[in-house]
C-alpha cells in the first residue's frame, strides 16, 4: 500500500482568552494553580483532575499518560498507582517528572516540574479503602503495565479476588500506593488570539519563587 501523507493543516483551532498579565498573578503558584482548578472545575468538574504525568526512563526514553490528581497543597501534587508499572519504574530510576493540565474550556495549561517520591503506607491504604469496591479489586487483580494473555484472564483474576474477599475487606496489593510530585516549576499557560499566547512561569530559587513571562 503506497503511503499517503494525511495533511491535517486545515484544522484549526483560534484562542480567544482573557487577558492573563503577571499583575493578577498571585504570589504563590500553588495558590494560583487553585484559582485556575476551582474556575475550571465550575466548568467541567468530571475532567477537571486529569493530568497528564511524564516520566522518562534511566536512559531518558520519555512515556507520558494521563492520571487523576487526588489531592495537593503546599507540599506537592499527588496521585496513586502500582508501584511496579511502567511509571513506577520509571520514578525509581529517574524521580523527576512533570504534570501536564489542559481545560479546553478555558484555553488553559498548567505544567508543574518537580521531584516525586512516594507517599506512607498509612496514606495509601487510606485512600486505597475510600475507592469503590471495584477499583479496589481491579488494583489487586491487575499487574499493572504487564503483559497477559487475553481479556479473560484477567476478567478470571476479577472473578478469583471477589470470591476471596467476599465477605471481607479488600486489601490493598504492597505494590500499589501514593506518589506526590514536589513542584520547582510551574508554568501558566492562557491561550491568546492570533497565538499570542500568556506564558507566566514560577522557577523556585533558594527558597522562594522568581516569576517570569515566556514568548510564546
Amino acid at each position: 500500500m503506497e503511503n499517503q501523507t494525511k495533511d491535517l493543516t486545515a484544522i484549526r483551532r483560534e484562542y480567544c482568552g482573557v487577558d492573563f498579565l503577571r499583575s493578577q498573578l498571585s504570589a504563590n503558584p500553588v495558590q494560583q494553580f487553585s484559582n485556575w482548578f476551582e474556575q475550571a472545575r465550575e466548568i467541567r468538574p468530571d475532567d477537571v483532575s486529569s493530568m497528564t504525568l511524564a516520566t522518562a526512563s534511566a536512559s531518558g526514553m520519555p512515556s507520558a499518560r494521563i492520571v487523576l490528581l487526588k489531592h495537593y497543597d503546599e507540599g506537592g501534587f499527588c496521585w496513586y498507582t502500582d508501584y511496579e508499572s511502567q511509571k513506577g519504574q520509571h520514578i525509581a530510576d529517574n524521580p523527576q517528572a512533570e504534570l501536564m493540565f489542559y481545560w479546553s474550556s478555558l484555553e488553559r495549561q498548567v505544567r508543574i516540574q518537580g521531584w516525586v517520591h512516594k507517599l506512607d503506607q498509612a496514606s495509601a491504604k487510606r485512600y486505597f479503602n475510600e475507592r469503590p469496591r471495584s477499583s479496589q479489586i481491579s488494583a489487586a487483580a491487575s499487574f499493572q503495565s504487564q503483559p497477559i494473555g487475553s481479556r479473560e484472564e484477567l476478567e478470571g483474576a476479577v472473578t478469583q479476588l471477589q470470591g476471596r474477599f467476599a465477605n471481607s475487606e479488600v486489601l490493598k496489593p504492597e505494590r500499589w500506593g501514593g506518589y506526590c510530585l514536589v513542584p520547582s516549576r510551574f508554568e501558566f499557560w492562557q491561550g491568546r488570539e492570533g497565538r499570542l499566547h500568556d506564558r507566566l512561569v514560577y522557577t523556585l530559587t533558594t527558597n522562594q519563587w522568581d516569576i517570569q513571562r515566556l514568548q510564546p
